[in-house]
């Protein structure tokens, strides 16, 4: 379980980083049309809502499988065709970016994802927050939700970006 959990999140985070690289720099903060987020933006999002500390909170035992709710977490946020609102907590903070910036950031963010994959007993329930509608979540299921709540974004950067191609 745990080593496909570190591939997963392996491979997510390459496929972020390689799909922001591919923006210019004035790509990042270009609006790709009314009502959209900037690749900036999308970014800054993905950090914030990427943040793993939730992981290193507060337990319990767990009482059911670990992995329990990760098919609903995918059904969810892999349905590209609806629109969600993101919590405000994590709504970007600005309008300009800077791409090596963004790229630092989201390094930084990942290897801290990775290294929780790596390393946290998977199993324990954690008891600082919850998705509403799904309940508490394992540590494999925050990251779990942490990975496929980027895979959907990863989805929306290669639409801005084919967008401003075509632009």
């Amino acid at each position: 379980m745990r080593q496909q959990l570190v591939q997963e999140v392996e491979t997510t985070g390459s496929s972020l980083l390689q799909v922001l690289s591919s923006f210019s720099e004035e790509q990042i903060n270009t609006l790709p049309f009314e009502g959209s987020w900037t690749a900036g933006q999308v970014t800054e999002h993905i950090t914030r809502a990427g943040n793993c500390g939730i992981v290193y909170g507060s337990v319990a035992p767990t009482e059911r499988q670990p992995d329990e709710k990760v098919a609903a977490i995918k059904e969810l946020f892999l349905n590209f065709d609806i629109q969600m609102q993101s919590p405000e907590m994590v709504l970007p903070t600005q309008e300009s970016y800077q791409k090596e910036a963004l790229l630092q950031d989201l390094h930084h963010a990942w290897e801290k994802l990775l290294h929780a994959a790596q390393t946290v007993p998977l199993e324990d329930t954690c008891l600082d927050f919850e998705v509403p509608g799904f309940g508490p979540f394992t540590r494999l299921e925050w990251i779990q939700f942490i990975n496929i709540h980027t895979k959907r974004h990863i989805h929306q950067l290669e639409k801005i970006k084919a967008r401003l191609q075509t632009a």
